[in-house]
C-alpha cells in the first residue's frame, strides 16, 4: 500500500512541477509586481518598495483605461458571437456528410493551424490601404478604398475580423464533435413527426449542444481576452489607441517603453486574470 502511494506521487510529480513552474510561480510573480514599485534596477537587484494597490489606482485613473476596457469588450464580444455562430453553422453544414465534406472540413482548419504571426501578417497585407487586395476589390466595385489599419474608425474592426477568421475553425471542430455525439435516432424520430430542419435545430440540436457550447464559449472568451499578437502585428493598438485592448496596453506598459512600468503593466494583466477566473466560476456554477 505504501509503495502504491509513493508511486502515485511519483507519477504526479512532473505535473505538479510543471504547474508550479509555469502557472503558480508566474501568477505569484505577477501579483508581486503589481503590489510594488519596480524599476529596471529593482527588477534585477530587488528591493522594490511595497505600494499596495497604488498601481491599480494608477491604472484606473489613466485616460487609456476605460477606452481599453471598451475595446476589449467589443473585440471579445463581437469575436465570440461571430466565431461561435459561424462555427456552429459550418459544423451543422458539414454534419450532412456530402461528397468532399471531409476535405472541405480539413481546409477550414488551415487558419487554426497557421502560426499567428503568419495569419496576422497576411491580414495586414490584405488590408493595406495602398496595395491590399481588399481595397483593390473595392476599387473594382467602384467604391472608395478604406484605411483599414490606419483609421481610428476601422482599426478595431480590422483586427476583430482577423481574429474571427482565426477562431472559426476551433468552434467548428468542437461543435462538430458535439454533433457526432447526438444519437441519429433522435433525428429519425423528429423526421417521422414531420419536424422541419429549422425546428429540429432549435428544438433538438441546439439544446443538446448546450454543454459543448458552454465550454466552447468559455475557452473562446479566455483566449480572446488575452489576444495580443494579432492586434500588435496589425496595428500595435493604434492609431491613437483606437484598437488598444487591455492585453496590448499591459504589454506596452511593461515592455513597450524605454522606462517600463512593470507595476501598472502587471496590474492590467491581473485584471484580465480576474475576468477570466470569474468567467470560469460562472461556468462551473451554471454546470451545477
Amino acid at each position: 500500500m505504501r509503495f502504491k502511494s509513493v508511486s502515485g506521487w511519483a507519477f504526479l510529480a512532473p505535473v505538479v512541477v510543471y504547474l508550479g513552474a509555469f502557472y503558480a510561480y508566474p501568477l505569484y510573480r505577477n501579483l508581486d509586481l503589481s503590489l510594488h514599485r519596480y524599476t529596471v534596477r529593482s527588477f534585477v537587484q530587488g528591493g522594490a518598495p511595497f505600494t499596495g494597490l497604488d498601481n491599480y489606482d494608477t491604472v484606473v485613473a489613466d485616460p487609456t483605461f476605460w477606452p481599453a476596457v471598451w475595446h476589449t469588450a467589443v473585440f471579445t464580444g463581437v469575436s465570440l458571437v461571430f466565431q461561435f455562430s459561424l462555427g456552429m453553422a459550418l459544423a451543422v453544414f458539414f454534419h450532412q456528410h456530402f461528397p468532399l465534406s471531409a476535405t472541405l472540413r480539413a481546409l477550414f482548419l488551415v487558419p487554426w493551424l497557421l502560426p499567428l504571426i503568419v495569419s496576422a501578417s497576411t491580414w495586414s497585407w490584405m488590408l493595406n490601404s495602398d496595395s491590399g487586395i481588399v481595397n483593390a476589390a473595392l476599387r473594382l466595385a467602384g467604391l472608395d478604398p478604406v484605411n483599414w489599419l490606419t483609421s481610428p474608425t476601422w482599426s478595431l474592426a480590422s483586427v476583430t475580423i482577423a481574429n474571427i477568421w482565426i477562431g472559426i475553425p476551433f468552434n467548428l471542430v468542437v461543435v462538430y464533435s458535439g454533433l457526432q455525439a447526438i444519437p441519429a435516432e433522435i433525428y429519425e424520430a423528429a423526421a417521422l413527426d414531420g419536424s422541419t430542419p429549422w425546428r429540429t435545430f432549435w428544438r433538438i440540436t441546439f439544446p443538446l449542444l448546450r454543454p459543448v457550447s458552454a465550454i466552447t464559449l468559455l475557452l473562446g472568451l479566455i483566449y480572446t481576452l488575452k489576444v495580443f499578437d494579432i492586434i500588435w502585428i496589425m496595428t500595435k493598438g493604434g492609431p491613437a489607441d483606437a484598437s488598444t485592448t487591455l492585453a496590448t496596453w499591459s504589454y506596452r506598459l511593461g515592455f513597450g517603453n524605454l522606462l517600463p512600468a512593470f507595476g501598472p503593466g502587471a496590474a492590467v494583466g491581473n485584471l484580465l486574470i480576474i475576468v477570466a477566473m470569474l468567467s470560469g466560476l460562472v461556468y462551473i456554477r451554471t454546470q451545477r
